[in-house]
């Protein structure tokens, strides 16, 4: 009984990459979206907003609003991606996917402290603003999925 490694090596056609095409391949074949590029889009998305509720509204607390919605989103995002990226993480191979869903319960909990803390946070807040600062902004991970897809694998 062969194994399936064996079976590759007897294979006349598989011809193993070098250590340098096997790099080439990699770079060309990037499938990683970073998480601090969507954190920063995340950003922009949320001050574009903050801004517009404001102009559009005239009054400052309406922008004040949509900024701190999308800072609870912001903020728990950085918090996780900081976690996951940490080098304990990539260490440990069962370690990664626990550390995975640690980081991901405690981004759901600052989202959620941050929430309840609002009202106290942001004088006369508005929550229709802050409910749209949160949505744009965290909707911006799938714009990002969407334009990464697209330059990975262009409709042609």
């Amino acid at each position: 009984m062969t194994t399936e490694a064996e079976e590759r090596v007897e294979d006349p056609e598989f011809k193993p990459l070098t250590a340098e095409q096997a790099q080439q391949w990699r770079e060309r074949n990037s499938v990683a979206l970073s998480l601090w590029r969507v954190l920063f889009w995340q950003a922009t998305a949320g001050s574009f907003v903050a801004l517009a509720a404001w102009l559009i509204t005239g009054r400052p607390s309406v922008g004040w609003s949509a900024g701190y919605g999308a800072l609870a989103v912001v903020v728990p995002a950085a918090l996780f991606a900081r976690g996951i990226s940490s080098k304990l993480m990539r260490l440990l191979p069962g370690g990664a996917m626990l550390g995975f869903f640690v980081w991901e319960l405690v981004k759901i909990a600052v989202t959620i402290a941050m929430l309840f803390a609002a009202p106290r946070l942001v004088g006369a807040l508005s929550w229709l603003a802050l409910l749209a600062g949160f949505v744009v902004t965290i909707k911006v991970y799938w714009v990002a999925l969407v334009v990464h897809s697209r330059r990975q694998h262009p409709v042609k």
